[in-house]
């Protein structure tokens, strides 16, 4: 089981610090995070996401913790949030092979 007591660890940071209540819209933060991160960190988390996502919680615990960390957001319509999490690892890539 996820446990939300973890706020040290890398998704936690990561969805908390870039994806919450206080941004315009997930893919502005997220066109942010790709222009103002650096490459070693954007880097990073495509394998501690990655870890995450092929982790051995459920797809439901998953989606409930991504729900949790990014507490606020509206996840597009048709996407449960670890698909959608699943995207931003994909846009992380294309982004990586620009910088």
């Amino acid at each position: 089981m996820l446990s939300s007591n973890k706020l040290g660890e890398p998704v936690f940071q990561f969805l908390a610090g870039n994806f919450h209540q206080d941004i315009d819209s997930p893919e502005q933060a997220l066109q942010q995070l790709l222009t103002e991160g650096s490459k070693e960190y954007l880097e990073s988390a495509i394998v501690f996401l990655t870890d995450f996502i092929d982790g051995e919680c459920s797809e439901i615990e998953k989606n409930e913790y991504i729900q949790y960390c990014a507490d606020g957001v509206y996840f597009p319509a048709g996407l449960e949030p670890i698909q959608w999490l699943c995207q931003v690892i994909e846009q992380i890539r294309k982004s990586l092979h620009t910088k």
